[in-house]
């Protein structure tokens, strides 16, 4: 069930919070203790992200559900998959935030003589970020999307209630993705054969190429203008989180040019 999912990816996000911390109490043990504690937040950053990508299949199936609900006029169900949704974004922005607090004190790590605290460090990170107006503005933008698939069922065209020119905008423009083409192919991404995603400065490039790009610059830094994140060939993966993304930056595509046929047709017919 619902509750069942949200109960054990929440008992799963926690084990995996206090497994962070003893991992990265474990990495001072050594020497490089900083260069080892930002590749111990990295990894743990990664299996994050695992957790987070399920999220994201589980609220898409859930979307996909409650549109074909409504085609059957069943309200009160569509309505029950809607608060489930919500539990979930929840859950959703908390890992964000948690993955979000162990970059931020293994970035910020100084060793000390003093043994580090490191569980207090991520909880009181975690504390100030999840404080932080707006601070996970893509979880309005996913609860939109569930209830615009929703409305669009029997009011395809129509603007939802309450909608204004801005929201309309803000919706359209939205996206995880940091580019929508690879800097050195000129592929979009969601036509990569196959994308990776630095874990540095989160751009996304078609993996042949920025693996030969790597090879024949050293030290090198990310292709895309203005960007300085450092390029290394164990650094640039396609994560969990990239192939949901890809996925639904698709998908909305698609909605977008079926939307813009519909506006052709609907203008033909006004003309006639």
């Amino acid at each position: 069930s619902d509750s069942q999912f949200s109960l054990q990816k929440q008992t799963l996000e926690e084990e995996n919070w206090s497994e962070g911390a003893i991992i990265m109490e474990t990495a001072t043990s050594s020497d490089g203790v900083a260069g080892r504690i930002r590749n111990a937040s990295l990894v743990l950053v990664s299996d994050n992200n695992s957790t987070l990508a399920d999220i994201r299949k589980a609220v898409t199936m859930m979307k996909n559900i409650a549109v074909q609900l409504e085609k059957e006029n069943q309200t009160d169900k569509v309505k029950d998959l809607e608060n489930s949704v919500a539990e979930l974004l929840n859950l959703y922005s908390d890992c964000n935030h948690r993955s979000s607090a162990i970059q931020s004190v293994a970035n910020g790590y100084q060793p000390r003589e003093q043994l580090t605290d490191f569980q207090k460090l991520l909880d009181d990170e975690f504390t100030k970020l999840k404080a932080a107006p707006s601070s996970m503005p893509q979880n309005d933008h996913l609860m939109r999307q569930f209830r615009e698939a929703v409305w669009n069922v029997h009011h395809a065209g129509e603007p939802m209630p309450g909608d204004d020119e801005e929201d309309i905008v803000m919706t359209s423009t939205q996206c995880p993705l940091l580019n929508m083409t690879c800097p050195l192919s000129g592929k979009p991404v969601t036509e990569l054969t196959e994308p990776v995603r630095s874990m540095d400065c989160r751009h996304v490039y078609e993996k042949a190429v920025i693996l030969h790009y790597i090879v024949n610059n050293p030290n090198a830094n990310c292709p895309v203008a203005g960007c300085r994140g450092k390029l290394q060939n164990n650094k640039v993966i396609c994560d969990a989180m990239l192939t949901v993304e890809i996925e639904e930056m698709r998908s909305l595509n698609k909605q977008s040019n079926r939307a813009e046929v519909i506006e052709d047709f609907t203008e033909d017919v006004n003309e006639d």
